[in-house]
């Protein structure tokens, strides 16, 4: 098969569309014939040298997929070949052919393009499990989106509106913004522009975001605090922003707030399948309802994942970039 593999850390050039040993399903895996994948942050920080796949994943970047299962590993039960899957990866995705856990596969939604569903699993698992499953966003409370225009951030407005909650967002350019205020955000911050924590709190009455999602780390984390609401909850899933940065501690008890940072792909499988079962049972009913849609920008073939990658670094983009298999 081919696949796209890093030589030696570097610029978007460093992906090369090679040919490769194919992978083999083992115990509780099902092998994946690739129709599509997706660009991910994570993935421009692998092909940097700064972050790299688990033990034991595969050493290809792709931490999503779509496509059908073409074999079956011992211990599988609820799949056959033939069946059309999302999944979810700890790497491998910029591939012909991938090995998945059979935990981590997804039916494709109905009404949904196989392809576009390649957008699917990462960005929906990201936003559920922590935005839901971590921060306990409620009917009625604000979350903010830092970010909206992202393909985590176009999900999350769409997860949150649905269960009935208000949407803060932030992004650079008015399009982006008109983008997210057409998936439902309510309140739109230009972080070029406006101080986020003021404007978030002019349009809260004061208040304030029940829960903030941050993909930028240290360089948002004193405001984000800031713009907490009292009994607010920060989940951090981004290191965009830096890594340290120092906390006002008092802040922080004087709103009795809690903070969260995780990550998804190195997780054990017992972690990630649960989560999986949960967008299973929660998120895909909404996306088959209608409520809830894939946002994609553009559809690059897998072979050009180096301009994919820029386009990303570029920020020139609302929603995924796809990457199209042969």
């Amino acid at each position: 098969m081919h696949a796209i593999t890093i030589s030696e850390p570097g610029g978007p050039e460093a992906l090369v569309w090679g040919e490769v040993p194919d992978p083999v399903a083992g115990e509780g895996e099902v092998l994946v014939e690739v129709v599509a994948s997706a660009v991910n942050r994570a993935d421009i920080m692998q092909r940097q040298g700064f972050y790299d796949p688990p033990p034991g994943a595969s050493r290809y970047p792709g931490l999503e997929c779509s496509g059908r299962i073409t074999g079956i590993g011992p211990g599988v039960s609820g799949w056959s070949v033939g069946d059309e899957v999302c999944a979810l990866l700890a790497g491998g995705g910029y591939a012909e052919k991938v090995a998945v856990p059979a935990g981590q596969l997804l039916p494709v939604p109905a009404g949904i393009d196989l392809k576009q569903a390649a957008a699917l699993p990462e960005v929906v698992c990201t936003v559920w499990s922590n935005v839901f499953m971590v921060a306990h966003l409620r009917p009625a409370e604000t979350l903010l989106v830092h970010g909206g225009s992202s393909g985590i951030g176009t999900m999350a407005i769409q997860l949150a509106k649905a269960v009935g909650a208000k949407v803060a967002v932030t992004a650079g350019t008015k399009e982006k913004l008109d983008y997210c205020a057409e998936l439902g955000a309510d309140i739109l911050i230009n972080y070029r522009e406006q101080d986020f924590v003021a404007e978030l709190q002019q349009a809260t009455g004061g208040a304030g975001a029940d829960v903030i999602l941050d993909n930028m780390g240290a360089k948002y984390l004193d405001r984000n605090v800031q713009a907490l609401a009292v009994n607010g909850r920060l989940a951090i899933i981004g290191m965009q922003g830096g890594i340290k940065a120092e906390l006002n501690i008092a802040t922080l008890l004087g709103k009795r707030a809690a903070i969260s940072a995780t990550s998804l792909r190195a997780r054990p499988l017992g972690e990630k399948a649960a989560i999986v079962a949960a967008v299973r049972e929660h998120v895909w009913p909404l996306i088959e309802g209608g409520h809830i849609r894939p946002v994609v920008d553009r559809e690059l073939p897998m072979s050009e994942a180096g301009t994919a990658h820029q386009v990303l670094e570029d920020s020139g983009h609302i929603g995924k970039v796809l990457l199209v298999a042969p």
